[in-house]
């Protein structure tokens, strides 16, 4: 199939060049390269006439879907506002990776075969280190927007992410809950059959080493699992001061329900994973005092963030969740790099996302850096009175 498409794709961009060369003298025409895509002056003055493809591949089905929800609001929220104003529209496309890194490569070849100026996502990094390399091969801009493992932009010059890495938040996490509880002796556990739980646990292990915690063991489990009772059992039998944790919500809920359950009352303290309401909304008071840290928090008071919280409520009727607001910041750093250069083109993206610096936006002021990640200042939380509350 990929083949075909790529067969395709030669094809299209044999039409393009000479559809491209007959514009020339006439002002150019579409595509996701150049043409009625390039348009005229500058930032809020830059206008483009043809409307700019931004395609995401996002997991609104399987194991990552609750994520993938929050993505989508994020992004349509965002273009709707974007849409509003003058000059440049966009028209963006949410396809279903269905969590799956073979739907999503699929996913992936749509948008590079076609027009599309840039791919947002996938949910998932184990998904993105299978799909990612598609864009990188047909140069299509990407802008990972919740994956959190090492080296997902080292796939290629055309890889971007606006998430923080789990080596970003991490350690802030560990540190923190070390000098709050006073841990010394804690056990870890996570799932050993996903990318991005895997590498918060490698994250996490060396951040304790680094605060000198002891780690009377580490439990591993697979992320289809919701029975953790035999582990949380051994866990409870080393008497920890605490028990770290890498991974999904799905397994999250009912880790930490278990736990309570079994009269584990030391503090839980999660990865990026834990980091979604819905953990409160189904485990209820097991999921008080969880420590998670985050790259967004809803008490932040920058402007951006407080209108995007107010619109966020009125549209979807409940507030936002770090992946929503990540979505929605991808299309504002979208927007300022079509804007620099007034291009909308797959190029033209590429080289506004390089130049990235101290952009507002509702996660705070974003920098992408040389390596093509993004900084920012982390957040760490604790679960108080069913939400998510800043760790003090």
């Amino acid at each position: 199939m990929r083949t075909n498409l790529f067969k395709l794709s030669a094809a299209a961009g044999v039409l393009a060049l000479t559809l491209s060369a007959c514009g020339s003298d006439d002002g150019g025409d579409g595509g996701g390269d150049g043409g009625a895509l390039a348009g005229e002056g500058t930032g809020d003055d830059c206008v483009i006439e043809g409307e700019v493809p931004v395609g995401a591949a996002l997991s609104l089905t399987g194991a990552a879907a609750s994520y993938g929800e929050s993505q989508q609001n994020g992004l349509e929220l965002a273009t709707k506002h974007l849409n509003e104003k003058e000059g440049v529209t966009y028209a963006l496309t949410v396809e279903d990776d269905q969590t799956d890194p073979k739907q999503a490569i699929s996913v992936f070849e749509g948008f590079a075969g076609d027009d599309t100026s840039i791919i947002i996502g996938p949910t998932l990094s184990n998904t993105a280190f299978q799909a990612q390399p598609i864009a990188q091969e047909e140069s299509v801009p990407v802008l990972a927007i919740s994956n959190t493992a090492e080296g997902i932009t080292e796939q290629g010059d055309w890889i971007f992410r606006d998430s923080l890495t789990e080596g970003q938040v991490i350690p802030q996490t560990v540190a923190a809950a070390v000098e709050t509880y006073g841990l010394e002796n804690v056990i870890v556990m996570y799932s050993n059959d996903d990318a991005f739980t895997e590498s918060g646990y490698d994250v996490m292990a060396s951040s304790l080493e680094e605060e000198g915690i002891t780690v009377a063991d580490t439990l591993t489990f697979s992320k289809a699992d919701t029975d953790f009772r035999a582990l949380l059992t051994e866990a409870k039998n080393a008497d920890p001061d605490a028990i770290f944790v890498s991974g999904l919500i799905e397994a999250a809920i009912p880790l930490v329900t278990q736990a309570r359950e079994l009269g584990i009352d030391v503090p839980i303290v999660g990865g990026n994973g834990f980091n979604n309401p819905q953990l409160m909304a189904d485990a209820g008071d097991a999921a008080e005092g969880v420590v998670v840290g985050a790259a967004w928090n809803s008490a932040s008071d920058n402007p951006e963030n407080a209108d995007f919280l107010e619109a966020y409520e009125a549209e979807f009727g409940s507030g936002p969740d770090q992946f929503a607001a990540q979505a929605y910041a991808a299309m504002t750093i979208i927007d300022h790099a079509v804007r620099e250069g007034c291009d909308g083109g797959r190029e033209g993206i590429q080289a506004g996302l390089g130049n990235i610096t101290d952009l507002p936006t509702v996660l705070g002021s974003i920098t992408i850096n040389e390596n093509r990640d993004a900084e920012h200042e982390a957040v760490v939380q604790v679960i108080e009175n069913g939400a998510f509350a800043v760790l003090d």
